[in-house]
This record gives C-alpha cells, structure tokens and sequence, in this order.
C-alpha cells in the first residue's frame, strides 16, 4: 500500500494536538477523513501509532520512532518545492504580536515580509503575551512575538531582544516627585502600568507590597497606549517601555523619574511550534530577529 503526504502531515498534526477534532480543523477537513488517514497509514506501516482512549489519542512507542522521521520528511517535501526560494510559497501566517512590539518595530517587519515574502499574507493579532502563549500552544498562531521565552519542549524561541521599563509622569507631575523616589514618594499617585496578568504588574504591585505602602490606585490596562495618553494627560505616573516614549521624552512631554527601582527588562522572542515544520514560518521568525536587532541599533 502506498504512502501519501498527506497521511503523514495528518499523523505529525495528530502527534501534536492530540485530537482528532482539532486536527480536521487544522486540515479543512472533516473527523473521518482524519481518521481515515491515520489507520491507512498504519495499516501501510503494519504499526499501531496512537493508543485511542475515551477520546485521549497518545502516540505509542512506535508512533514516538515514526514521528522525527515523519517530521523531516515533510521538511524535505517544502525544501523540494521551494527550491531555496520562499517566495514562491502561497501561505498564510498567522501571527500573534505583544503590545510593545506593535508599537515600535512591527511596521518594520510586516514591510520586509511583504517584500520578501509577497505571497505570504499576515493575519495579525495584537494581544496580552499570556494569551497570545495559549493560542500558538493551540496552534491557532503560527508564530508569536511575545514576552517570552516559551518553556515548552515543542516551542522554539528566537530572541528578540529587552525592552528596558521607565518611570515616567508629565512635567507638573515630576516636578512633585523627588531623585531616588521610593515606594512612599510614588504611591500618593495613581500608578499606570499593565495588564494584571502580566509581569511588570505583577512586579509594580509586589514592590509596594514588599515596602510595606499600600498602593491605592492602581490602573492596570491591556493597551499600553491607553496608558501613556493617561500619563501624557497628568493623570499618573505610568511603567511603560522606553522605546514606546522616546519621542515623548525628546519633547519634554513626558520625563524619566529617577527612582530606586523600576521593573525588570521586558524580554521578547519569536516563538513557533516546531511541529509540523513550515518553512514559512522558521523565515518569518528569522527575519523577525534580524528586524529587532535592526530597531535596537537605532534606539
């Protein structure tokens, strides 16, 4: 019995997602084309690949062997066909983008992927890291660039540099604020900074905490523009990415505090799921590494 493509892109998606539901829709297809697949395959291997269980699907040991060789042969099938040359692929990324990046170097790299890859088109999401961490563990992204790295034995993470936090405030506000403020000199201001669920806000909070003041008013926010108009307005003093208020700092419009502690350095990555390989996707998070390095030099 033959072997076809894609008996083994169905076997490689089900070895990841472990569902056969969630692997028709990955597919466009429908559950018994998917399980039609699977047993077909098997039956040309004379190998039983999953254990099927009130609904779990879990490779067996022979499924664990066939899997890498699977996996590269798909790798071997786009390296065919591409030829060395990606723009010839017609796909779709899907890519889940952090705040900050989508305020600083996005534009920069959606440019060069559309130069690069004119046949590639971008479906672009902009969401909380924790969020955007849970849909490409889903495989509803394809690639994310977010506050990372990913600590899942599946993902890859490419780094993407730090994005160094500031205290900043309008003039009339800094002007109140001494050099080397500390939690007491902050918290009779109300404090601007991320999404709850997130570390600069789990890291502001617990600073307060940890020197005994409470913090009163707190304004947490998922859109880091909100923030920043807030602050630019002089409602409070805001934790937000250097690179999001440069040019508000260049103006005057806004001014650093020098205070005892500021929150630690955002790390970012482009992270994808190296299974089922795609060589779009492996590009893209390359040329994603080459745009932050770029945007770092000029900041």
């Amino acid at each position: 019995m033959n072997i076809t493509l894609k008996q083994i892109e169905t076997f490689v998606w089900l070895a990841a997602l472990k569902n056969f539901r969630r692997v028709a829709e990955q597919m466009n297809t429908t559950q018994p084309n998917i399980s039609s697949r699977i047993s077909s395959f098997e039956e040309a291997l004379s190998l039983r690949l999953f254990e099927r269980d009130a609904g779990s699907v879990v490779l067996t040991d022979q499924g664990q062997s066939v899997l890498p060789l699977a996996e590269r042969t798909l790798q071997a099938v786009q390296a065919l066909l591409q030829a060395g040359d990606t723009t010839r692929e017609q796909a779709v990324l899907r890519l889940g983008v952090a705040e900050t990046v989508a305020q600083t170097w996005l534009h920069r790299f959606l440019k060069e992927i559309s130069r690069r890859l004119p046949n590639v088109i971008v479906e672009l999401t902009v969401d909380l890291t924790v969020n955007l961490q849970r849909n490409l563990l889903e495989r509803t992204l394809d690639l994310a660039f977010l506050n990372g790295p990913i600590s899942e034995l599946s993902v890859t993470n490419l780094p993407l540099g730090t994005v160094p936090l500031l205290w900043v405030a309008a003039p009339q506000i800094a002007a109140k604020i001494p050099a080397g403020a500390k939690a007491e000199d902050l918290s009779g201001f109300p404090i601007l900074t991320h999404a709850k669920n997130t570390r600069p806000y789990t890291e502001v909070v617990e600073y307060f905490r940890r020197n005994g003041v409470r913090l009163n008013r707190p304004i947490s926010s998922s859109n880091l523009a909100a923030c920043l108009n807030l602050a630019l307005d002089g409602l409070g003093i805001a934790t937000l990415p250097r690179q999001s208020v440069q040019r508000f700092l260049a103006s005057g419009d806004l001014v650093t505090l020098k205070c005892g502690w500021v929150p630690s350095p955002m790390s970012f990555t482009a992270s994808f799921v190296t299974s089922p390989p795609r060589q779009v996707v492996e590009t893209a998070a390359a040329l994603a590494t080459e745009i932050a390095d770029w945007n770092a030099r000029e900041t």
